[in-house]
């Protein structure tokens, strides 16, 4: 673990993976709740990192170092539950054979595994409500595609080496497609909910077949 400064008003926490950031994300969230570290305002992981803000409080930052030094990444904390999420998918992604191949698999075994598995949100990032969500299994874990898409529907399903993900807004993007959510799936995120977005981390998410064209 290694903790390194990010502007005079963060501190950035490296770290070695998905284990060691929930270990050391749920260390300093308890910390916060129990009001051990004034002046931090927001703890954000990330896949090999934690940023840690406390605008305008180097008191806070050095209390954060202290703290760190107590915290083992190892020690893997039990997940705080955040709910479960349906949603429901059109299984006719443009990469949805490719997948397949890839793996080894029919796309009907592609869907199968997806629909099968149950993901959890691990932090968010690249645009607003959008979720990383681990616990694909082995075989969907595939590398983001060569030449990234300009532009990629909302809603659109995805895999990218460790992670899946959905769309949430129009925008560019590599990952592999292998479907769509229907219609009438719940809005990924909406800037007048609390919260704004659908997918906060422990949020468990299973994906349903809607059917293919």
């Amino acid at each position: 673990m290694d903790v390194l400064p990010a502007g005079p008003e963060a501190l950035l926490v490296d770290l070695d993976g998905l284990d060691a950031v929930a270990a050391v994300g749920a260390a300093l969230r308890d910390a916060l709740d129990r009001g051990d570290l004034p002046g931090v305002v927001d703890v954000v992981p990330a896949a090999r990192t934690v940023l840690v803000t406390a605008p305008g409080s180097r008191d806070a930052l050095r209390a954060v170092r202290t703290l760190l030094e107590h915290v083992d990444p190892a020690d893997v904390p039990e997940r705080r539950e955040a709910g479960t999420v349906e949603l429901p998918v059109v299984y006719d992604g443009e990469d949805l054979e490719l997948v397949a191949r890839d793996a080894g698999w029919s796309a009907d075994e592609v869907v199968a595994a997806h629909t099968g598995a149950e993901l959890t949100v691990a932090f968010g990032g690249f645009a607003p409500g959008f979720a990383y969500l681990a616990g694909l299994p082995e075989a969907l874990q595939q590398p983001r595609l060569d030449t990234p898409r300009p532009r990629i529907p909302s809603g659109s399903v995805g895999v990218a080496g460790e992670f899946g993900g959905v769309y949430p807004r129009t925008s560019p993007g590599g990952w592999r497609l292998i479907g769509r959510l229907t219609d009438d799936a719940p809005t990924l995120f909406d800037p007048d909910r609390d919260p704004p977005a659908l997918l906060v981390p422990g949020t468990t998410v299973r994906f349903r077949d809607a059917g293919r064209p």
